[in-house]
């Protein structure tokens, strides 16, 4: 249907090609609105940029908050409250919640049409990768060591623990894996269709980088968090995105989302739980956060320079352009500030295995230009993500896709373009242009929203509601809850509806 649809409005070509669409599906992790170039970034993404200029750039393109909510949506193409992916009471749910058998993963969905699917990086899943569905899986759950970690699957199986000073770097080692199972199946599966999943978990913290990647931002953020903010949204109004937004006034009283006192005292005197103006800061505490952004930096760098192999490797095996390419983060950029695994020695050089730093409110509100909040809130900091598709030859180009998106459309959008009948899903085609009633909705640890057309009714744990008009204010600079209660009580009424649906979801076998 939606490919009858696409030709009708000229944006397909309907000369069908032999071979089924390939689908490269590529997640970064706590990777801000603004980090990559053709979002306004300062950070060297040649490779996405060049898959955002031959492809389409979406502006308004929403994740969930948080990382197991969004992984779960984008491989199901359900709201993770409906299959137990995030908290519902009286459910076991959340982080440890486990999917109910009606919500089986992509590769499941995939396998009439003959898909051969691979993942490689993170999970943060229930059950694990083959288990679910997949042919072969990397999966690298040890998320707080990016030069040793210490556990790891191939094929649902443990392989033993990574020893310090191997070589071995995750981001360089989940695009490697990527890149092997693409040439097994060259070699062995050419005349079959293939889902290829990279989960990254860069920029994630801890930020560990590859001291060569690190060298190159080394004094590029000694100017600040406010001047790198500035440039970033000056980039933005050329490049024409996000549209109908000012720069949101940083909120400087709003920290990290959790609170660890102690990380502060570990991490010592240059960190900074606050995003104060950067002219209050010492010395010593703006090299400390400038050098946190540069290894920030090189992680966005690095996993670009990683994408560009895989790219490189659908071109060798003649694959790329029949493969749908697409690119987003799974939450906004982190204001956390923690410290797990190994510890922080604070004599070992930033961005090595010894350390463990966190972006933080400065950076990350920079991050998440023009937008206020970050990860875990539903405001546009926590939930808006860069988002790429480079689409087959058989669709055409739309450079800019403008109307809002979410991340449960991407499993109808590719069961459409694999040419399967998709089932019953709340998200649609992504050329599919939204009907003014559509609704998307939020719930993360209390924060909430509602967005319905250009309406968006926002709250922030235990706070009252807050109500915007996206048409003239994407930012959520100016609340008019007060001006306008009717549509604010008529928003209310919706999303507990969709709320106390998602509740009974959840109780289904």
């Amino acid at each position: 249907m939606w490919r009858l649809l696409l030709a009708c409005l000229g944006l397909v070509n309907i000369v069908a090609t032999a071979t089924p669409t390939n689908v490269l599906l590529i997640l970064a992790d706590d990777l801000g609105f603004s980090d990559l170039g053709c979002y306004g970034s300062e950070i060297a993404t040649p490779n996405l940029d060049a898959l955002a200029k031959e492809g389409s750039r979406l502006t308004q393109f929403y994740n969930t908050a948080r990382c197991w909510p969004s992984r779960a949506a984008i491989l199901t193409g359900y709201y993770p409250q409906q299959i137990r992916r995030d908290s519902v009471p009286g459910v076991k749910s959340g982080g440890g919640g486990k999917r109910p058998l009606w919500a089986p993963l992509l590769p499941t969905l995939l396998k009439p049409k003959n898909y051969r699917s691979y993942h490689s990086g993170k999970w943060h899943l229930d059950g694990m990768p083959v288990a679910q569905g997949f042919d072969h899986s990397y999966y690298l759950k040890d998320q707080s060591r990016f030069f040793n970690p210490q556990i790891h699957y191939q094929d649902d199986k443990k392989l033993p623990p990574i020893e310090l000073e191997s070589g071995y770097y995750g981001t360089v080692a989940v695009a490697d894996h990527a890149i092997n199972q693409l040439r097994d199946h060259a070699e062995h599966f050419s005349d079959r269709p293939f889902f290829q999943y990279i989960a990254f978990a860069a920029p994630h913290f801890p930020l560990h980088a590859l001291p060569e990647d690190i060298a190159r931002y080394e004094t590029r953020y000694d100017a600040g968090w406010d001047q790198v903010r500035k440039e970033r949204w000056q980039r933005q109004q050329t490049l024409g995105l996000p549209r109908n937004a000012d720069l949101a006034p940083v909120e400087l009283d709003l920290g990290p989302p959790y609170d660890f006192p102690e990380a502060l005292e570990i991490l010592g005197p240059g960190e900074v739980n606050r995003p104060v103006p950067w002219s209050t800061l010492t010395d010593d505490q703006q090299a400390f956060q400038a050098t946190k952004m540069a290894i920030h930096a090189a992680m966005i760098d690095r996993m670009d320079r990683e994408i560009g192999r895989v790219i490189d490797q659908l071109k060798t095996m003649k694959a790329y352009e029949n493969t749908l390419i697409v690119f987003l983060s799974d939450n906004g950029a982190s204001a956390e500030i923690m410290v797990r695994a190994d510890g922080h020695d604070p004599k070992a050089a930033p961005g090595s295995a010894a350390t463990y730093l966190c972006l933080g409110p400065g950076w990350s509100t920079t991050c998440n230009t023009p937008f206020r909040k970050h990860k875990t809130w539903v405001h546009e900091g926590g939930i808006a993500t860069p988002f790429i598709a480079r689409w087959p030859t058989t669709v055409e180009k739309r450079p800019t896709i403008d109307w809002p998106s979410h991340v449960i459309d991407l499993v109808p959008t590719i069961l459409d373009l694999a040419g399967i009948e998709k089932p019953t899903r709340p998200g649609i085609g992504l050329f599919e242009t939204p009907k003014a009633s559509r609704e998307l909705w939020w719930m993360h640890e209390g924060n909430r929203a509602i967005r319905r057309g250009d309406w968006k009714l926002v709250a922030v744990k235990d706070k009252p509601w807050e109500l915007y008009d996206l048409s003239k204010d994407r930012a959520e600079t100016k609340d008019i809850a007060g001006e306008k209660p009717d549509k604010a009580a008529e928003l209310a009424k919706q999303w507990d509806s969709l709320w106390e649906r998602f509740q009974k979801d959840a109780q289904r076998p």
